[in-house]
């Protein structure tokens, strides 16, 4: 299983991938399949610069479980459903290209704000902020039921790959299919707790941060929270030139009453220095476990993210025993974002295996 002992590549790794970012598609590596075979050959995802869309239609809102979501969605409402789940710090802008790449292919693209994020909001006052990670990927399920969704592709990146493994572990009859960055990301607390390299616990600067009072309040704070994020980006995209407008357009979703609640718990109950509710210890006690995933997967590894672990995928390949790919792009942490034609045809390639 994949911990915070693999992630030790350090910040700032090269300069030489904007061109790749940029076209979507160059860069690309991919590991031999081990189990090869799609259900047919799948068509090729038209390349789109990065960029190239700024917004999503109108938002959507729906109850579901303790939330009433906010989502995007785009595509014919009767296609083959794709769930596009998005990471920290970002929003479902992560995927304002490929969203619509997806959508021209065929598919129902829905794009949810995760809890604490944008327009999704609490039902209740008294419902604990709570951000441990069964909790999110329940959300999802919620998500789906309120959509009468019974299965969907899920593909992901940052929180967003640790939902969809998640998702994809326990509830396997819910996904047709996965297509997670970074690889296998479900948290083991307990390793979590054991001190790794400096050059990674450097990386992980602002988990630690979050554990203090102080960051705590920076996060509760516009202009620092504002700062902060916005210095994340720059460390973990090193090859990325995003402009102002382009973070702007997701920190707006940062103001969401709960963000800094929901940020400051995660971060804090990873490191076991919050408490999660006990009403969720049976999701906990199975994740603990690391099980393995068994669905249809492709899993992507941002060559210029200084989380990626070294190896091409091979600190997790154990973790998928069904049928399986992996690839690298000459990216950043937020895959999507970087290069959306190659992170869409993953996902329609994975509905092909």
């Amino acid at each position: 299983m994949i911990n915070r002992r693999s992630f030790n590549k350090a910040v700032g790794l090269g300069t030489g991938a904007a061109a790749a970012s940029l076209a979507g598609l160059q860069g690309v590596s991919h590991a031999a399949a081990a189990t090869p075979g799609h259900a047919g050959k799948a068509p090729v995802v038209p390349t789109v610069t990065p960029g190239t869309h700024t917004s999503f239609p109108a938002l959507k809102q729906i109850k579901a479980g303790v939330l009433n979501v906010g989502y995007a969605e785009l595509g014919p409402s009767h296609g083959p459903v794709v769930l596009l789940l998005h990471g920290w710090p970002y929003d479902i802008h992560s995927y304002v290209d490929v969203a619509p790449l997806l959508a021209d292919q065929g598919y129902r693209v829905i794009v949810p704000y995760l809890r604490g994020h944008g327009t999704t909001r609490f039902l209740s006052s008294r419902t604990v902020r709570n951000a441990q990670q069964s909790v999110i990927a329940l959300d999802i399920i919620a998500l789906m039921d309120a959509l009468k969704i019974q299965k969907a592709v899920v593909a992901g990146f940052d929180w967003g790959s640790r939902t969809g493994d998640i998702l994809a572990a326990l509830w396997p009859e819910r996904v047709k299919a996965l297509v997670s960055v970074s690889g296998y990301l479900i948290t083991n607390r307990k390793a979590q707790l054991e001190p790794i390299s400096p050059t990674s616990e450097h990386t992980w600067w602002y988990q630690y941060y979050f554990a203090t009072e102080r960051g705590k309040k920076a996060m509760e704070r516009q202009d620092l929270r504002h700062d902060l994020t916005k210095l994340v980006w720059q460390i973990v995209s090193p090859t990325w030139g995003f402009d102002d407008a382009t973070f702007e357009r997701t920190a707006a979703a940062f103001e969401n009453p709960d963000y800094a609640a929901i940020v400051i718990h995660n971060y804090r109950w990873r490191l076991d220095l919050a408490e999660g509710e006990r009403r969720y210890d049976r999701y906990e006690d199975k994740l603990s476990e690391a099980p393995h995933i068994a669905v249809p997967t492709i899993t992507i590894d941002a060559q210029y993210d200084p989380f990626t672990a070294p190896g091409d995928g091979a600190s997790y390949r154990s973790m998928f025993t069904g049928k399986y790919e992996h690839r690298t792009l000459a990216v950043g942490h937020n895959l999507p974002q970087e290069a959306p034609t190659a992170f869409a045809q993953a996902v329609v390639d994975v509905d092909r295996f």
